[in-house]
């Protein structure tokens, strides 16, 4: 019989993390822990409120599942019993965790890929005054790709700071549907002249049909529009890369496949997260090899990490150990 184990962690983020939807200082995270004959594995998500979902009702989607996981339910069963989101997303990670322990075998092996590599991820400055995101740019100026956020007043007096502060570093822009039509027409020409390698999701996602007839000059890239599979055949004529996150897709599982359809249909891939501990971001790390652009920086962000954790160099991320997934 599998016991489960479910809990909402609080883990404080260094300072104050905003984007264009608000600000926050904790990241609120639910954990899961399957365990089977002395064999554990685990899983963590961030519920979104933007999605409709909090720490109560993702612990709420998992607990029903309880009796299921007691008599056998399985990873592939799990698909079925729950939509992709936050909740299904930590019960996948904990069941691929823990079949990886039962058989003494990494992940990746189990799904047949290449030994994981070390990846370089994006560095996420938060939205704030062009000053504080210019003083922001200058300590991390050494990192090979900044992310900026943004919301769509004074966003360009923003870029040019970060410019500034950070004349050699890469820069990819996050609007988090901030923006509107006129405001992405007015401001590409200068993102293209400041060296802006790719917008994600400038528009509402209700209102990215608009995106059909742009001109997109720099790539742009689906988030709060892409979730799993099914949301995939909406985004290839809109949207030139889509962002990959557990989060959305409900696990690795999923995360996976869309990433393989999405491959088909010619879009490039980010594999992004939500702000939470290394435990979130270790499954994604198989999905982001070979991705054209890498945002696994959410334990950056924090305080501090949970034991064990990523390793980190600066903003190059290292396999998991087998201690901490997978």
């Amino acid at each position: 019989m599998t016991g489960l184990a479910v809990r909402a962690e609080s883990w404080p983020i260094r300072g104050r993390f905003a984007i264009s939807r608000g600000a926050k200082t904790h990241a609120e995270v639910v954990v899961v822990e399957l365990d089977d004959d002395g064999a554990q594995g685990w899983g963590e998500c961030v519920p979104y409120a933007r999605y409709g979902e909090t720490r109560d009702s993702a612990i709420e989607q998992i607990e029903s599942l309880r009796q299921d996981i007691q008599q056998g339910m399985d990873r592939v069963q799990l698909q079925r019993a729950l939509p992709p989101g936050a909740a299904r997303n930590a019960l996948d990670c904990a069941f691929w965790d823990l079949q990886a322990k039962r058989m003494l075998r990494r992940v990746w092996e189990l799904l047949e890929l290449p030994s994981i590599q070390p990846l370089n991820t994006a560095y996420t400055l938060s939205l704030d005054s062009p000053e504080n995101m210019y003083k922001a740019a200058l300590e991390n100026a050494d990192r090979p790709l900044l992310k900026l956020k943004l919301d769509g007043q004074g966003d360009l007096e923003r870029v040019r700071s970060v410019r500034k502060g950070a004349p050699n570093a890469r820069l990819i822009v996050d609007a988090n549907e901030g923006w509107n039509v006129d405001t992405y027409q007015g401001m590409v020409p200068e993102l293209l002249d400041l060296g802006v390698e790719m917008i994600e999701q400038p528009l509402p996602a209700a209102e990215d049909r608009a995106l059909r007839s742009m001109h997109r000059p720099i790539p742009i890239c689906a988030d709060e529009s892409c979730h799993g599979i099914e949301s995939l055949s909406r985004l290839v004529d809109r949207y030139d890369m889509i962002n990959i996150k557990l989060d959305k897709t409900g696990g690795l599982t999923e995360a996976l496949e869309l990433r393989r359809a999405a491959e088909a249909e010619g879009l490039q891939i980010m594999v992004g997260c939500m702000l939470a501990t290394s435990l979130a971001m270790a499954p994604a790390t198989l999905v982001a090899q070979g991705a054209a652009i890498v945002d696994l920086d959410g334990p950056l962000l924090l305080e501090k990490d949970r034991e064990p954790g990523l390793r980190f160099e600066q903003s190059r991320v290292f396999p998991p150990r087998r201690e901490l997934w997978g």
